[in-house]
Order: C-alpha cells, then structure tokens, then sequence
C-alpha cells in the first residue's frame, strides 16, 4: 500500500539522485510505444424496469439494451424507457433493439424512448443500416445459422456487429450459445464485435478467451424469469468479465 511514509522514502531518494538520471528516464519514456488497451465493454439486455437499469448503473455495465419487439417476454413500452434514460449517467448507452422494423418505426420508437444507439435483428439491409447509421449508432445483429458466413459482417461497415445464437423462432435472450469460432473470424470484418449468446458467469471467460470481443453482451443468463434480472447474477457476471481479461489489447483485436 502506498503510504505518505512511503512518499516521504520516495522524495528522499529523488534527492539523492542527479537531475541527468530524471532526464535520461523522461526521455526514455517519452519514446515507450504502448499498445493500445481497452477494457471490454458490458452490454446487459432485456432490461425492463428502473431497478435493474439503476443495478446495471452502479456496476459499471457500458451498455443495456430495451426490448422494442413486442413478441417478446422483455418487451417495454418506449414512454417507459425515456423515463429510464432521462436518469442514466452519459457513459451509459442505451440501446433500442428492433427486429424486422422499417427506417420510420425505429426512427419513432428511439425518438420517444431517447436512445441514439439502435440495435438490429432480423433481415435489415445494409443499406437501411447505413441510412439509419446517419442518425445513430447501430448495432447489427448477425446469428450463427447453417447459412452463417463470418464475411458477412464486412457488408455493415457503418455498424459494429452483434453476433448471436441462432433460433428459428426466437430474436434473444434464448440462452443458447452461438459459435465462437465463427464470432471469432468475423472479428477481421468489422470495427466493433459484441459477443452475445448463451453468456453467464461461468462461460464467459473462456468465450472471452476463444473469442476475444470487443463487448459481451448478456440477458438470459442473468435472469430469475424472463425481463427480471437477478442482481447477484448480474454482479458475479460482471465479476467474471473483469477477472478474466480486464484489460484487452486493441492492436491485435484489429489484426
């Protein structure tokens, strides 16, 4: 632990030393070339009520996405996420997930609910992608189906890509676990990789691992019933994010 005795011990050395030792370090480190770090981001989905966006708040999560689809069990009206957001600190992003809507109803639903980041399943275009990128930040979200190509990514440019399990009939939140490998060649086509799917404190690390993402991205695996989410959970998930790689090399993420 560092103590003002050790400061003291500190300062009494540097006294010791000649100015020539202070400048031949500075120079030295001046010219270091670090590798670009940055710490995996934490999106946690599904969030439907003020107490557990406030729990996501004081852990830390980067991201927490509202389910405007309304087949489905987490779904929550948009007048109810903006007053959600209208209390979320600025480095919280949140995030309006679609499935199979058009421009205007995304536009609509993240005017009311005041999220400028949209999330996007189902059969989306590159070109509504690109169009609505103008606007907000874009999450596509791709499934590792039979018909899955990790190249695939590359025709979102203007989006960082989600890459989740596939479900015939489901869009999220079905606990199953996508294809890491397949995640993990799809990183080279795109800026920004978030790695969804079947995620829970005792899997994430080693997807970490395989994958090497640039966010995880968790809903299911954190929940006591579908749309509540169960704080311990959430805690040990986040716990395990930061435990198993808490700081990531950009660099190489990019290679």
């Amino acid at each position: 632990m560092f103590t003002m005795g050790s400061a003291s011990i500190l300062l009494a050395l540097a006294g010791m030393l000649p100015a020539s030792y202070f400048a031949i370090r500075l120079f030295r480190f001046r010219f270091v070339s670090f590798p670009e770090m940055t710490a995996i981001q934490i999106k946690i989905c599904g969030v439907t009520n003020a107490n557990d966006a406030r729990a996501c708040v004081e852990l830390g999560v980067d991201m927490i996405g509202f389910n405007f689809y309304p087949a489905s069990p987490r779904y929550i009206e948009p007048a109810m996420v903006r007053r959600i957001v209208d209390v979320l600190p600025a480095r919280t992003c949140a995030v309006g997930v679609f499935v199979d809507a058009d421009t205007a109803e995304i536009r609509k639903f993240a005017k009311t609910a005041g999220v400028r980041c949209v999330q996007l399943h189902g059969h989306t275009t590159p070109e509504s992608c690109s169009e609505l990128a103008r606007e907000f930040r874009v999450i596509r979200a791709l499934s590792t189906d039979t018909r899955f190509e990790p190249g695939h990514a590359a025709a979102f440019t203007e989006c960082d890509v989600l890459i989740d399990a596939y479900h015939p009939e489901l869009r999220g939140g079905t606990g199953q676990t996508c294809d890491w490998s397949a995640a993990r060649a799809a990183m080279r086509h795109t800026r920004f990789l978030i790695l969804s799917g079947g995620l829970d404190a005792q899997n994430v690390a080693r997807a970490i691992a395989a994958v090497t993402p640039h966010a995880v991205d968790v809903c299911s695996g954190i929940e006591s019933a579908p749309g509540v989410k169960d704080h311990r959970a959430l805690e040990q998930f986040i716990s395990a994010v930061r435990a198993a790689s808490p700081m990531t090399n950009a660099s190489s993420l990019k290679s």
